[in-house]
């Protein structure tokens, strides 16, 4: 499978943003953007979770769900979702594409802005990483990795 991860931003409903990439054959997680710390912190989670699925130690029955889990380093579905949710009245997405070659983000409102995905202090601040050996995005990264252990 094909990841990748874009930040967006425009008016459109969080249905039709997914509507929009499932009718292309592809899938999306939408993540609230105050959640990610970088890109490699939401690639990581996807290949975490795609790996979870081959390996039959998933705890969810979807592979969206599953990337959602390890995005949000939780063990618990209700828990994970809340938190990784965007917001409502929010109209910027961090979104992870799956097998999606172009994203066609005009045909449904949405403008590109990677940024929205950046690491940031004060997303560091908000997501407790501070480890001063580690920049952000890597700690995102290694959190990712710990739901592994969380599972045994």
């Amino acid at each position: 499978m094909r990841f990748d991860v874009i930040g967006m931003r425009g008016p459109a409903a969080f249905e039709e943003i997914v509507s929009h990439f499932t009718s292309m054959g592809g899938d999306v997680v939408l993540l609230d953007p105050d959640m990610v710390a970088g890109r490699e912190h939401a690639l990581a989670a996807a290949t975490h979770a795609e790996r979870a699925f081959a390996e039959g130690t998933n705890r969810s029955k979807t592979l969206p769900t599953e990337i959602i889990l390890y995005c949000a380093w939780e063990r618990q579905i209700g828990k994970a979702m809340s938190k990784m949710r965007p917001k409502d009245g929010r109209d910027e997405y961090v979104a992870i594409l799956m097998d999606v070659d172009d994203p066609h983000l005009d045909g449904i409102g949405m403008t590109r802005d990677d940024s929205i995905v950046e690491a940031t202090e004060w997303k560091a601040e908000r997501l407790g990483l501070r480890s001063c050996f580690l920049s952000p995005e890597e700690q995102a990264v290694e959190n990712v990795a710990m739901v592994e252990l969380q599972k045994v």
